[in-house]
């Protein structure tokens, strides 16, 4: 059975500028399992993604300096962390329509739709949940090599 090894929580203001903060917090966290710079690129598009997602999505018309973005981590003793970026925002309507590769509601040209397959893409697994008008929950795990 895996360890808890060690685990952080972060509260920021969900405005674009904290995206690079999320990178760089998730990065010095991890570096205690001594990642690949592959595996900590990885890591780093992925949770930038989802933060991406917060940022644009999640509290529109609304004041971003007053809305929150939550990201919680866990690192494991199995080389493995486990990342939760959450708000508490509109939440998505069609889970599984946002869920689709190329879907967007950016507006023509704006979004590329993207955001998460690319998080799928460089983790090993992703879980989303969201209720409209409460918020969603994005968790992400990803094991480094030994």
């Amino acid at each position: 059975m895996k360890k808890i090894i060690n685990e952080m929580k972060l509260r920021l203001p969900a405005i674009s500028g904290n995206e690079g903060v999320c990178r760089a917090m998730i990065s010095a966290f991890v570096s205690g399992l001594d990642p690949t710079l592959d595996e900590l690129g990885d890591l780093r598009c992925a949770v930038s993604e989802a933060v991406t997602n917060c940022v644009v999505h999640a509290y529109p018309n609304k004041d971003k300096l007053h809305s929150f973005i939550y990201i919680s981590a866990r690192l494991y003793d199995n080389k493995e962390v486990s990342i939760e970026i959450s708000d508490k925002g509109c939440g998505i309507v069609d889970l599984e329509l946002a869920l689709t590769p190329g879907y967007t509601e950016g507006g023509e040209g704006e979004r590329s739709g993207m955001g998460f397959f690319i998080m799928e893409s460089f983790t090993d697994s992703v879980k989303v949940k969201s209720t409209p008008g409460r918020g969603t929950v994005i968790l992400m795990k990803k094991k480094f090599s030994s």
